[in-house]
């Protein structure tokens, strides 16, 4: 195991972790003699969150360095990897033998525990998030043992998948798979903004995945990004028209003026899910880096509202903002998730990299999102507390309570989860 004491910074810049000390475990072992010795701990991923949740004034616990065995069961369609596994990795290992994933986030980049914890997505009306593939969980607890949970068998499972890191260090993580498929990939163009509201469910049906980038001013969409699977007769190859939007002509970024090179591969060339699914290379650096990012999720219900209220919000968004993207997820059971108990549309803001301003914004925008019950993405930068989120999670009490059991004296505990989550 090595160690560092060296200040690390999360990959937008914006925050720099407290830790006392920074551990890289390399065995499972080394891992749990950590966490048992620890006052306090949290895991540490890929640093891909905007907000305090993987923070600790004690260790950290970087999962980067654990053995990436990537261990396919054929038989019973499903990989179980190590916690700090990329999801680029785990994908490019499972396309070479033949099977997929149900679904990608934006960026391949995210390791796989920190992305199940967070309940972190990709898009579709049919597609849960990257947590409902989660089959078997093995955590670290807070006194050094492991604890094995699988779905169908474990009492309080759905409550331990989307975890926020408050239940243990999650060591491997157990996957549903299914056979690779193809992808490919339409961007369109200036889609009339009227025309989409009015037809929101053939918009968003239109692919397996859809995405709309906009900056909520003016009468269009700036861009919607299909990703259809090639056997599926949807697919939209030699549409000229997608609710008033035409065909980009070469490859297209998200954010205006940026190349689009560093994205997946666009103009209906059909490839392997691996390659598509995601809206960013692994081998380029991801996105643009130097941004801040919130999220919230809205029932599908509310759908057309939500985004109504938010273009009504465009002279005070639009100034801050890079880009917007608007996304499906399919409803799941997991206690803390964002989609327990609904369908919904994810309304995600990637904002410039000024954090006072964006703090300013988000009470006001919470406040125009309430009435739609929007839960927040947890990762991610938002503005209310306890007492804000608890309400909109019919199983919160009974996470707190799950939580109590496994980590009694607080070990996995810190200022994010007790604003968030412990507090009144």
């Amino acid at each position: 195991m090595t160690e560092q004491r060296v200040q690390q910074r999360n990959w937008a810049g914006n925050f720099g972790y407290r830790a006392e000390r920074i551990a890289h475990p390399r065995t499972v072992a080394e891992l749990q003699e950590l966490v048992a010795g620890a006052r306090t701990i949290r895991a540490l991923g890929s640093r891909h969150s905007f907000n305090d949740i993987a923070d600790t004034s004690g260790t950290r616990a970087a999962l980067n360095l654990l053995d990436p065995a990537i261990t396919v069961d054929a038989e019973n369609l499903n990989v179980t990897v190590s916690g700090g596994t990329r999801y680029g990795t785990l994908a490019a290992e499972l396309q070479r033998q033949g099977f997929a994933l149900h679904n990608l986030a934006s960026l391949p980049h995210i390791s796989v525990a920190g992305a199940v914890a967070t309940a972190t997505h990709g898009s579709g009306d049919g597609n849960g998030n990257l947590a409902t593939a989660v089959a078997g969980l093995e955590l670290v607890t807070a006194d050094g043992g492991i604890l094995t949970a699988r779905r169908g068998e474990t009492t309080d499972f759905d409550g331990m998948v989307v975890g926020l890191g408050a239940l243990g260090i999650v060591s491997s993580v157990t996957l549903d798979i299914e056979p690779a498929f193809h992808v490919a990939q339409h961007v369109f163009e200036d889609l009339d903004w009227e025309r989409v509201l009015e037809n929101f469910d053939d918009v968003t049906s239109s692919a397996y995945s859809v995405s709309l980038f906009t900056d909520w001013s003016g009468s269009t969409v700036g861009q919607a990004w299909l990703k259809g699977r090639v056997s599926d007769p949807g697919v939209v190859a030699g549409r000229r028209d997608f609710f008033g939007g035409t065909p980009a002509l070469s490859a297209r970024h998200p954010l205006p003026g940026v190349s689009g090179s560093n994205c997946t591969e666009q103009l209906g060339v059909p490839g392997p899910w691996s390659d598509r699914l995601a809206h960013f290379r692994m081998e380029f650096t991801p996105s643009k880096g130097d941004e801040l990012q919130s999220e919230y999720l809205v029932p599908r219900e509310h759908a057309v509202d939500a985004i109504r209220t938010l273009r009504k919000l465009s002279g005070v968004l639009t100034p801050l903002l890079l880009v917007s993207e608007i996304r499906t997820i399919a409803a799941d059971r997991l206690w803390l998730s964002p989609n327990y108990g609904r369908d919904g549309i994810g309304l995600h803001f990637t904002w410039r990299q000024d954090q006072p301003a964006v703090e300013a914004v988000l009470p006001l925008l919470e406040a125009e999102l309430a009435p739609f019950a929007a839960r927040p993405h947890w990762g991610k930068l938002f503005d209310g507390g306890t007492a804000a989120v608890g309400p909109l999670y019919p199983r919160f009490d009974d996470f707190r309570a799950l939580a109590g059991r496994l980590d009694p004296a607080g070990k996995f505990r810190n200022r994010f989860l007790d604003y968030a989550v412990f507090g009144s």
